[in-house]
């Protein structure tokens, strides 16, 4: 499968999809049209902590992704993505969002917790990415995601 990417940003803007495209920008995918899945990872796929995604193709296209998103007009937005897995095998996503990054923290490790019971895998250690964003005078997003893969086709011809 190759490569599921963790990339994470925060933004601001006059609008809340104003800051969460500027958050977007900041973590590299803010061209791509984001296709949301559900949390499994792929026993073939390895995971990259990178932080701002490298060109995953033309603008445009689709990304498969596991996000975590917050926006606010006041205070912190927080967003965290966790992760478990088997070591060379499948493992699962859990993605959070909130006002504080202390309970976005302990909400994804407790889900990590809770998949785990109802898998028969034989899980390793447990890792978590946390971003903030406060709002000032204008919207504030903040975004992790795993994105799977390079960018594809949308539009069959």
């Amino acid at each position: 499968m190759g490569a599921i990417r963790i990339v994470m940003g925060s933004g601001h803007g006059p609008t809340p999809t104003a800051a969460y495209d500027a958050a977007l920008a900041e973590a590299g995918v803010h061209n791509y049209n984001l296709v949301t899945l559900s949390s499994v990872i792929p026993a073939d796929a390895r995971i990259e902590r990178v932080g701002t995604a490298p060109d995953l193709g033309p603008a445009g296209r689709g990304l498969y992704v596991v996000q975590a998103a917050e926006t606010t007009d006041e205070g912190k937005a927080a967003a965290a993505i966790g992760w478990t897995r088997e070591p060379d095998g499948p493992g699962i996503f859990y993605e959070v969002s909130g006002s504080s990054e202390r309970r976005v923290r302990e909400d994804v490790r407790a889900g990590l917790s809770a998949g785990r019971e109802i898998r028969e895998w034989d899980f390793g250690e447990k890792h978590v990415e946390v971003t903030t964003a406060t709002a000032a005078e204008e919207y504030a997003c903040a975004i992790v995601l795993a994105v799977y893969g390079e960018s594809h086709t949308l539009i069959e011809q």
